[in-house]
């Protein structure tokens, strides 16, 4: 069994908790947070994820300068990221798809669903 690395980044305390749980029931998975942009940038670099869950609102970094920072350092560049976001109308998934996400989960997220989203992210580009 393959060993992925998850970084779910989420400025709420409570949703990175969530997430966290939910997608420990993968057993595939090993699962790090954060709570900022800037703390993302920094586990990433350190830990290479195999997969990035990346809330689009944040104070501070939101994702979209989050994304853009990772695809700058050649660390974390090639690094999936899926934004996680209440902002799912056509045109707003169509921006963060030009921004270079790979895909976007609506929020709030089903967590009993969420292992599995992220696993098809992982193995999309595999088949």
């Amino acid at each position: 069994m393959t060993d992925h690395l998850i970084l779910y980044v989420d400025d709420e305390d409570d949703i990175r908790e969530i997430a966290e749980m939910a997608l420990a029931l993968e057993p595939a998975f090993r699962v790090a947070t954060a709570a900022s942009g800037a703390e993302a940038l920094e586990r990433a670099r350190g830990e290479r994820p195999d997969l990035i869950l990346l809330d689009v609102m944040m104070p501070g970094m939101d994702g979209p300068a989050t994304l853009s920072s990772l695809r700058d350092d050649e660390t974390t560049s090639g690094v999936p990221v899926v934004f996680i976001t209440a902002r799912t109308q056509a045109h707003e998934v169509e921006r963060f798809l030009a921004l270079g996400a790979v895909g976007v989960i609506a929020k709030p997220f089903d967590p009993m669903a969420l292992a599995g989203e992220a696993m098809r992210y992982l193995t999309a580009g595999r088949d």
